[in-house]
């Protein structure tokens, strides 16, 4: 059998970085996402699409979000499985508990694994968050699958080896050994929840489909498995993303001028579609007015322009300032002094302040 895997679209999501504009645009890109998904299912002739969870967010989906979804399975006679997760997790009020779906749509609905037999001699295992967290993973000690033939999972959860769920901002819900997959008698697994497509011999994480945020690294797409008697004998990954976000760098260190920081903020975004985010680094000279509506201005054919300026810092000289017999040498002496700062809060209300000593209106970058 041929499956097409996706977990982490988010339907619904906030996308509180965006403006209300932008943001009403990602989430009808997701559901263009959404649509590529399907479409990929029928240019590789899949026999079923599985959903790995976070298909949707619970706290925002819409009645118009349920008729899409609906919708959407329904111009496909292929069996759709779903294991819901910590966004979309299964409940009472849920998303999936108030749509009448159509007969090739399998919601697994209990908060341990449970079997479904897809074809002779290959069983799908799948289980559902019933709740928003869960701090034990289905594939605990006790759990063993039972009956011969391939025994393939699907679920939402967090491998534990590594432990990359911080660099994530993820939390470690439903946590799993890898090693598990094999002890339980399953021959491979399809997860969700890490957006960083990633896996080996026995899992799989798809990774989220499109891009939901900043810093987010690589293609983002679905998985497409081949399953033969022996197991999964193929795995291809193939690309649905419908939007481009850009994460830009730009070293303002030697700029004079707030008009040398426009010029660079344009060269860098030449060129660019979709959103960016720009993070201006470096050593900003002492005379330069930075203003960021501004620069939010400077000619770019993105949806959207985010500015961050928490990587400057100013060039003052703070020895020579420390030393005059003046307001502003007495203020660094005494911030310089202070016990109940670190050092980057320390830099900020140095800047901040020193900045406010000369007149200047353009605090908002610190």
């Amino acid at each position: 059998m041929k499956f097409v895997v996706f977990a982490d679209l988010h339907l619904d999501a906030a996308f509180e970085w965006a403006n209300p504009e932008t943001a009403s645009r990602r989430r009808q890109a997701l559901r263009d996402t959404l649509e590529r998904v399907f479409d990929v299912a029928d240019e590789v002739e899949a026999d079923a699409i599985l959903c790995a969870g976070d298909l949707y967010e619970q706290e925002r989906f819409t009645p118009d979000t349920r008729e899409f979804i609906r919708g959407v399975f329904c111009r496909t006679d292929r069996m759709i499985v779903i294991a819901p997760g910590n966004h979309d997790w299964l409940g009472p009020h849920s998303l999936y508990a108030q749509a009448a779906w159509s007969s090739n749509v399998h919601i697994f609905d209990q908060d341990s694994l449970t079997p479904l037999e897809l074809d002779q001699g290959l069983t799908l295992w799948g289980a559902a968050f019933t709740r928003p967290t869960r701090a034990t993973g289905f594939l605990h000690d006790r759990f063993a699958v039972s009956g011969d033939g391939v025994h393939l999972a699907l679920f939402h959860g967090s491998e534990s080896r590594g432990l990359p769920f911080e660099a994530e901002g993820k939390a470690a819900y439903a946590p799993f050994a890898a090693t598990e997959i094999e002890r339980a008698g399953l021959c491979h697994a399809f997860v969700g929840h890490h957006h960083t497509a990633r896996g080996d011999a026995l899992h799989t994480y798809p990774g989220n489909p499109d891009p939901l945020q900043f810093g987010e690294t690589g293609e983002r797409g679905v998985v497409i498995a081949e399953v033969g008697p022996s197991g999964v004998t193929q795995l291809e990954r193939r690309v649905v993303a419908v939007s481009c976000v850009h994460d830009v760098e730009i070293d303002v260190t030697g700029c004079n001028s707030f008009q040398d920081i426009r010029e660079r903020t344009a060269q860098s975004l030449d060129g660019l579609g979709g959103v960016a985010r720009v993070t201006l680094r470096g050593e900003l000279a002492p005379d330069v007015e930075l203003n960021l509506q501004t620069l939010q201005d400077v000619s770019h054919e993105l949806d959207d322009l985010v500015i961050r300026t928490s990587c400057l810092h100013v060039g003052y000289d703070l020895d020579s300032i420390a030393q005059e017999n003046t307001v502003r040498g007495r203020f660094v002496q005494d911030v310089r002094a202070a016990i109940n700062m670190n050092e980057e809060e320390r830099e900020r209300v140095l800047a901040t302040g020193l900045r406010a000593l000369d007149g200047r209106d353009d605090l908002e970058v610190f």
